[in-house]
């Protein structure tokens, strides 16, 4: 079960990158804010966190916990998992920057709800999803500067 936990978020990661790999061009393109990473920082960061993610997802789902609290906790998290899938679709696939913004708040609000439920059932869990939380406030930095820029 963990390695399915771990692959879950990795192939969403990966079908969404997939759909959006001609929009890479463009992204180049852009005006870039400062503190902007070179285009391969993205994939590794991601990859990395993907897998966090995973061992996360599976440390609350083998935990001794209420059945209802799991349920909820995992279902906070595959909640953010259908939203990140989106993300790069908004703002790769279409350049809707600031549509993809807002989508990145509403992401990093069920984030941080996953992290909360998942620390009550397992705090290394949240913890692990630390990392994640962290990408995601840069991540929202360079949305909305590219946004504002472009």
């Amino acid at each position: 079960m963990l390695v399915a936990s771990i692959l879950l978020p990795l192939a969403v990661g990966g079908l969404s990158a997939w759909l959006t790999m001609g929009s890479m061009d463009q992204y180049g393109a852009l005006i870039q804010p400062p503190l902007a990473p070179p285009a391969w920082v993205f994939p590794a960061v991601w990859t990395v966190l993907y897998i966090l993610m995973g061992v996360a997802c599976w440390l609350v789902w083998k935990s001794d916990a209420a059945r209802q609290d799991k349920k909820r906790a995992l279902t906070l998290y595959g909640g953010q998992l259908a939203v990140n899938f989106v993300w790069p679709l908004l703002f790769f696939g279409r350049g809707w920057y600031g549509v993809s913004f807002l989508w990145l708040l509403l992401l990093l609000a069920l984030v941080l709800a996953a992290v909360a439920a998942f620390g009550r059932i397992r705090k290394l869990a949240a913890w692990l999803l630390a990392p994640y939380i962290l990408w995601l406030l840069f991540a929202g930095y360079l949305n909305c500067a590219i946004w504002l820029l472009n």
